[in-house]
C-alpha cells in the first residue's frame, strides 16, 4: 500500500466506522473536503470498504405475496427500482437472483443453468461459497453459428467457481440445422448422460425470452428467415430454447424437435425452479410461463409484478386456456 491508499483507509474508517461526516473527516486528517471525497471513492474502489443494502421489500413484500398465491408460488422475490434511470434493472435482477441461488443451492446438489443476458447478470452477483459436492449442469447447446456469443462457457464457470462445483458442459449449438443430425449426436454416450443429467437436477436457474427478430436465439445462425418469422409470429416467448405459445404449447414443433436440451415438460418437473426476469417487455413470456408452472422461485420487478397481477385480475373470470399446463404442468 501506498501513502494514499493508507490515507484512504484512515478516511473510510472515520467516515463509515465512527460516522463522521466529510467535513470532520477532513479536519481530522488536516486535509480539504474535496480530497477526502477523492479518498472515499478510492477506498471503494480498491475495495477498502463495500456496502451492502439488504431491502426486505424484496422477501415480505404484498406484491410478492400476491405473486406467490396467484402462481403457486414457494417465494418470490421483487426488486424495487426507486430511482428511474438509475440503478441498472439488469443488475438488481442478477443480485437478487444470486442470493436466492446461494441460499437455495446445498451440498450435494445438482443444479441445471441456461444462458443469456440475464443469466450473465446472475452469474456475476455470485459469491463464492463453501458448498461441496455440487455438480452444475448446462441444460441447453450454446454454440453459435453467428458473431454473437452467448457467454454460455463464462456463466458455467462463474457458477462452478461459486458452488465449488464440477461443471458438464453442453458442447452443442441450441438449435440444429437437422433433426437427424441432432438424433444421432444424442446417441453419443457422453453427450447423452449430459441431457439425462439435466432432466435429473435437482434445481434449475434459468430465464425466459420476449421472441422478437432482435432475440439473442434467433440471431444466432440456426434458423432461416422464414422459420424466425414463423416463430415471432406464434409464439409467446421461450424458456432454455423451447419456445412456447400464448395457451403453454409448443410454438412450433418442427423447431422443437432440433433443440438441443431440457424439453419444457422436463423442466416443469424439476424440484426447485428459479425463474429470474424483468422488464415489460417479458410481460408475456412470463406470465405464460407462470401460468405453465415453469417455476417455483421467482425473482422479478415491481412494475413487471404489478402488470402480471393486474392481467391476472382481469383475466380471472375467463377460462386462461393455458393448454396443458393450466394445472401446473406444460
Amino acid at each position: 500500500m501506498d501513502k494514499r491508499d493508507e490515507q484512504a483507509v484512515t478516511a473510510v474508517k472515520l467516515y463509515f466506522e465512527r460516522g463522521l461526516s466529510q467535513a470532520e473527516v477532513a479536519t481530522a486528517m488536516g486535509l480539504s473536503r474535496p480530497t477526502v471525497a477523492k479518498l472515499l471513492q478510492r477506498g471503494k474502489e480498491a475495495g477498502f470498504v463495500t456496502i451492502a443494502i439488504h431491502d426486505p421489500r424484496e422477501t415480505s413484500s404484498e406484491l410478492a405475496r400476491r405473486l406467490e398465491e396467484r402462481f403457486g408460488l414457494a417465494e418470490a422475490r421483487v426488486v424495487h427500482m426507486d430511482v428511474p434511470g438509475g440503478t441498472d434493472l439488469l443488475d438488481e435482477l442478477g443480485r437478487a437472483g444470486a442470493d436466492l441461488v446461494v441460499e437455495l443451492v446445498h451440498d450435494g446438489m445438482s443444479v441445471g443453468i441456461s444462458w443469456g443476458r440475464t443469466m450473465s447478470a446472475v452469474a456475476s452477483h455470485l459469491r463464492h461459497t463453501a458448498r461441496s459436492d455440487v455438480t452444475v449442469v448446462q441444460l441447453k447447446g450454446g454454440s453459435s453459428y453467428s458473431e454473437l456469443a452467448t457467454n454460455d462457457f463464462e456463466i458455467m464457470r462463474a457458477f462452478c467457481d461459486a458452488l465449488n462445483a464440477t461443471a458438464m458442459y453442453l458442447p452443442l449449438p441450441a438449435i440444429f440445422q437437422d433433426v437427424r443430425t441432432l438424433s444421432v449426436v444424442k446417441r453419443d454416450p457422453h453427450i447423452a448422460r449430459i441431457l439425462q443429467a439435466g432432466r435429473r437436477t435437482d434445481a434449475v436457474v434459468f430465464t425466459v425470452g420476449s421472441v422478437g427478430r432482435q432475440s439473442l436465439i434467433l440471431n444466432l445462425g440456426h434458423l432461416n428467415d422464414q422459420e424466425v418469422e414463423e416463430l415471432v409470429e406464434r409464439s409467446a416467448g421461450d424458456a432454455c430454447s423451447r419456445f412456447y405459445t400464448r395457451e403453454g404449447a409448443c410454438a412450433v414443433p418442427a423447431i422443437d424437435k432440433r433443440t438441443a436440451g431440457i424439453s419444457l415438460e422436463d423442466l416443469a418437473s424439476r424440484p426447485i425452479r428459479i425463474l429470474v426476469a424483468g422488464g415489460q417487455h417479458k410481460a408475456v413470456a412470463l406470465g405464460t410461463a407462470l401460468r405453465m408452472g415453469l417455476a417455483s422461485h421467482l425473482v422479478t420487478d415491481q412494475r413487471l409484478a404489478t402488470a402480471l397481477l393486474e392481467e391476472a385480475s382481469e383475466g380471472a373470470g375467463r377460462d386462461p386456456g393455458a393448454g396443458p399446463g393450466a394445472d401446473g404442468g406444460v
